[in-house]
C-alpha cells in the first residue's frame, strides 16, 4: 500500500513538472517571438512596445540679434498680441468676428469633435468587446414515421466575450487616441494663430493701401496744377509745347498708379471678407478711414526654447509622434496570444411558456486562446512599418521646430531692418517734399527754371512718399510676422466664447429675415435674435472719426512710436 502511495505521488509530481515545463516553454516562446522582454513588459505597466519620451528638438539657445536693445528677452504673453501691439479697436473687432465666423476655424473645431469620438470608440474596446442578446424560434419536422414529427424550438441567450488586455494592446490604443486628440487641439490652435495673423496682415495692407492712394491722389492734384499752369504759360508764349507734353506725361504717369493701387485695395478687402466668413463685398464703409498702425520700437520675444516649442504646430507634430509610438505597441501585441473570457447564459424550450420554467436554463463560461502563428512575416512587417513611420514623424517634428526657428529669425531681422529702412525713407520723403516746395515756389513766381527738373522733383516726391508709407506698413507687418512665428494668439482669448456652427448660422439668417419682414425690430425668439446678431456683427463695427491730417503727415508724425511704458 505504501508503494501505491509513492507511485501516485510520483505521477502527480511528473504531471506538475510537465505542466510547469509547458508554461515555461510557452512563456519563452511568447517573449522570444516578441520584441519586449519580460522585465520591460513589467516595467511598462504590463504593456509591450516602447514607452514614449518626448525627444529633443534642434532649437537655438538664443536669437541671433539678442544683443539688440529693441529685443526684450523676458516672458512673452502673446495671447492677445494684436491689442497690445497696435491698440486699434477696429482690428480688435475684426479678429473677434473672424474667430467666431471663419469657416476654416470651424473645420478645425469639427476635427476635434471627430478625435473625441474616435477616442470614445477606442476606450470602449477596453471593456467586453462583444455583448449580444439573441433570440430565435423555429418550427421543425422530423423524418421518419410514427409519433408527432412536428416540434418547436424556442431559445433566448445573452453572450459576452472579453479579451483581457494582457499585453497592453487596448491601453496602447487609448494612448494613441489621447495623443491624436491633443494633436487635433493643437491643429485648431495653429489655425487660430494663422487666422489672427492673416486678419492683422490684411488689415494693415488695407490701411497701407489707403494711405498710398491718398498720397498718390494728392500728388495728382499737385501735378495737375503744374500742368494747367504750364498750358497757361505756353499760351502766353513763356514756354514751349515740349514743356506742356512733358507735364502731361508726368501727370498721366502718376494717375496710372491710382487704378493699380485700387485693384490691390479691392483684393485685400475681398480677402478680409473671406477671413471673416462672409462673401466678398465693399467693406471700406464698415472699416472707415484710418491710418497705418503705429508700432513701438521694442518687442518682447522671450528665448527660443520657451517660445518656439510652445507653437501649436510644433506641439501638434510632437503629439503625432507620441501617437505613433503607441501604435508600435499595438502592432507588437499582435505577436502574442489573445486571451479572452467567453460566457453565455440563456433559456431554451420546445414551448414558449416553457422558457420560464425550471430546467430550461443553460450557460457556459470559460477562457479562450487565439494565437496568430505562421503569419509569414506579416506581423513583424507591420511592426517595422510602424517603427519607420515613427522615424518619419520624428524627423518631421524636428524639421517643424527648425522651420519655426527660421521663421522667427527672419521675422526678427525684418522688424529691425524695416525700422532702419523706414527712418531712411522718411528722410528721403522729407527732402523730396522740401525740394518740391522750393521748386514749386520758384515756378509760381515765374522764375526761369528747368521744366525737366520740376517734373523730376514732383515724380520723386510721389515715389518717396509712397515708399515711406509702404515702409511704415512693412514695419507693422514685421510685428505680425514675429507673433505669427512665436505662435501668438494661442491659447486663444476667445476660447470661452461658443463657436456658431454652420447650421446655426443659416438658421440665424433665416430667422433674421423673417423677423425683419414680419415684426420689424423684434425677432421671433431670443435665441434666433442672438444668433442673427452674432452672424452680422461685422456690420456693427464703429467707424472711427476721420483724420484731419494729410496722409504724409500721418506717416511722418509717428512712424515708430518712441514712447515706452514705465
Amino acid at each position: 500500500m505504501m508503494r501505491c502511495k509513492l507511485r501516485r505521488i510520483a505521477i502527480i509530481a511528473a504531471r506538475q513538472a510537465r505542466l510547469g515545463l509547458s508554461w515555461a516553454f510557452a512563456w519563452i516562446a511568447m517573449f522570444g517571438l516578441g520584441c519586449t522582454s519580460p522585465r520591460d513588459w513589467v516595467d511598462n505597466g504590463f504593456k509591450v512596445g516602447p514607452n514614449y519620451r518626448k525627444p529633443c528638438a534642434p532649437i537655438a539657445r538664443d536669437w541671433i540679434d539678442a544683443d539688440d536693445r529693441r529685443l526684450i528677452g523676458g516672458p512673452v504673453d502673446a495671447t492677445a498680441w494684436w491689442a497690445a501691439s497696435f491698440n486699434d479697436p477696429v482690428l480688435n473687432q475684426l479678429i473677434t468676428e473672424a474667430y467666431s465666423q471663419n469657416l476654416t476655424v470651424r473645420q478645425a473645431g469639427a476635427r476635434i469633435t471627430q478625435a473625441r469620438a474616435l477616442r470614445q470608440i477606442v476606450v470602449g474596446n477596453f471593456f467586453p468587446q462583444q455583448q449580444s442578446v439573441s433570440a430565435d424560434y423555429s418550427h421543425n419536422l422530423r423524418t421518419g414515421s410514427g409519433g408527432d414529427r412536428h416540434f418547436s424550438a424556442w431559445r433566448g441567450s445573452f453572450g459576452l466575450a472579453w479579451e483581457i488586455d494582457f499585453w497592453g494592446r487596448y491601453r496602447r490604443a487609448i494612448e494613441s487616441a489621447d495623443a491624436d486628440l491633443d494633436a487635433s487641439i493643437y491643429e485648431f490652435g495653429d489655425v487660430v494663430v494663422t487666422l489672427v495673423a492673416d486678419v492683422a496682415a490684411t488689415y494693415i495692407d488695407i490701411r497701407t493701401l489707403q494711405t498710398r492712394l491718398k498720397l498718390i491722389k494728392l500728388n495728382v492734384d499737385n501735378q495737375r496744377k503744374t500742368y494747367e499752369l504750364t498750358e497757361i504759360r505756353f499760351r502766353n508764349g513763356e514756354s514751349s509745347e515740349v514743356d506742356v507734353q512733358q507735364a502731361k506725361s508726368s501727370l498721366v504717369q502718376t494717375e496710372a498708379l491710382v487704378p493699380q493701387v485700387e485693384t490691390s485695395l479691392r483684393q485685400s478687402q475681398n480677402l478680409l471678407c473671406i477671413l471673416l466668413g462672409m462673401p466678398p463685398e465693399d467693406i471700406l464703409e464698415i472699416l472707415g478711414p484710418g491710418k497705418i498702425p503705429d508700432v513701438k520700437p521694442e518687442i518682447e520675444i522671450g528665448i527660443p526654447a520657451s517660445t518656439l516649442l510652445q507653437r501649436p504646430d510644433v506641439r501638434r507634430a510632437e503629439r503625432l509622434l507620441a501617437s505613433q509610438s503607441a501604435l508600435i505597441g499595438v502592432a507588437e501585441s499582435e505577436l502574442y496570444p489573445h486571451i479572452a473570457l467567453v460566457g453565455t447564459v440563456g433559456r431554451s424550450s420546445d414551448q414558449f411558456d416553457g422558457l420560464f420554467r425550471g430546467g430550461s436554463g443553460f450557460g457556459s463560461v470559460g477562457p479562450s486562446f487565439d494565437w496568430n502563428v505562421l503569419n509569414y512575416g506579416r506581423l513583424v512587417g507591420n511592426i517595422e512599418l510602424q517603427e519607420a513611420r515613427f522615424q518619419e514623424l520624428l524627423a518631421a517634428y524636428r524639421q517643424t521646430a527648425l522651420n519655426a526657428n527660421l521663421e522667427a529669425e527672419n521675422a526678427i531681422v525684418e522688424f529691425l531692418k524695416n525700422q532702419e529702412r523706414l527712418r531712411l525713407q522718411l528722410e528721403a520723403a522729407e527732402a523730396a517734399d522740401k525740394t518740391n516746395e522750393l521748386i514749386t515756389l520758384q515756378f509760381l513766381e515765374g522764375e526761369e527754371i528747368d521744366f525737366n527738373r520740376v517734373f523730376s522733383v514732383q515724380n520723386t516726391k510721389t515715389q518717396q512718399e509712397v515708399s515711406a508709407a509702404a515702409a511704415k506698413g512693412d514695419v507693422a507687418q514685421s510685428v505680425v510676422a514675429i507673433y505669427r512665428s512665436l505662435g501668438g494668439g494661442w491659447p486663444s482669448p476667445f476660447l470661452t466664447q461658443p463657436i456658431m456652427t454652420v447650421g446655426e448660422q443659416d438658421t440665424a439668417g433665416i430667422g433674421e429675415a423673417e423677423s425683419d419682414d414680419a415684426m420689424g425690430d423684434e425677432a421671433p425668439d431670443g435665441s434666433a435674435e442672438d444668433a442673427a446678431d452674432e452672424a452680422d456683427t461685422a456690420e456693427e463695427i464703429e467707424t472711427p472719426p476721420a483724420e484731419r491730417e494729410s496722409p504724409i503727415e500721418e506717416v511722418l508724425e509717428n512712424p515708430v512710436d518712441e514712447s515706452t511704458d514705465d
